[in-house]
């Protein structure tokens, strides 16, 4: 199964050719909660790694990455040494993502 299978399409006018567009996700904000964990980054943390250790899910990085905007947004690895925050319960953001997206 491709990732992109669920992403929905977007047709585009007739202008250009009718071609096929993948349609913007959007992902919720991760508020501050006082359950939340703080972890130091190590080498060799990644947030997918992060997600699968923490949620038992490596699909949900996004989660750790919404609730730590600081970070740069282009990559799964972390710098080394920085806190960084785990939500411990990432179902509101998943209900909310899918209530975005689906």
């Amino acid at each position: 199964m491709s990732r992109y299978s669920r992403i929905p399409t977007i047709k585009s006018p007739k202008e250009n050719n009718g071609a096929k567009f993948y349609s913007t996700t959007f992902y919720p904000s991760i508020p501050y909660s006082d359950s939340d964990i703080f972890v130091i980054t190590v080498k060799g943390d990644r947030l997918d790694l992060l997600a699968n250790q923490f949620y038992g899910d490596p699909k949900l990085w996004w989660v750790i990455a919404m609730a730590n905007k600081d970070f740069p947004q282009n990559s799964l690895t972390l710098p080394i040494g920085s806190q960084l925050r785990i939500p411990t319960d990432p179902s509101p953001a998943i209900n909310l993502f899918n209530e975005y997206n689906f």
